[in-house]
């Protein structure tokens, strides 16, 4: 009997739109919808992306409009990708930063990289081998 499923990730950046258009152009997601509310008394937004897979986790950016940037160390984000090249690529181009290029794991079954977004968030990039 399962307690919970994984349904999705939120992560808090600083400046809403051009993180959703760093992870738009880096990694392909697709802005699913945007919500303006207010948790715990503190007003907030978030872009909700749609799912990789049917029934996947959603990946959502969220920022709170009364604090500053936050802390970039909170969480490593994972992506997969079928051409782990042209990811780092766009990272680069899109203001990221290679900070770990690409390395063969083949007891994993992968090549691995880690990047940093334009807010300094840490991604794990994963290409199946």
């Amino acid at each position: 009997m399962s307690l919970a499923s994984f349904g999705f990730t939120k992560l808090i950046v600083g400046d809403l739109e051009k993180s959703a258009a760093f992870y738009k152009s880096v990694c392909g997601v697709v802005e699913q919808a945007r919500i303006d509310d207010v948790l715990d008394g503190r007003p907030m937004s978030e872009v909700l992306f749609n799912p990789a897979a049917p029934g996947g986790p959603t990946f959502v950016l969220l920022t709170f409009s009364d604090t500053p940037k936050p802390a970039a160390s909170e969480v490593i984000l994972g992506f997969i990708t079928p051409d782990l090249d042209a990811l780092l690529d766009r990272a680069r181009a899109a203001g990221g930063t290679v900070v770990e290029e690409m390395g063969s794991r083949p007891e994993l079954g992968v090549k691995v990289a880690f990047v940093r977004d334009i807010e300094g968030h840490l991604i794990e990039v994963v290409q199946m081998l």
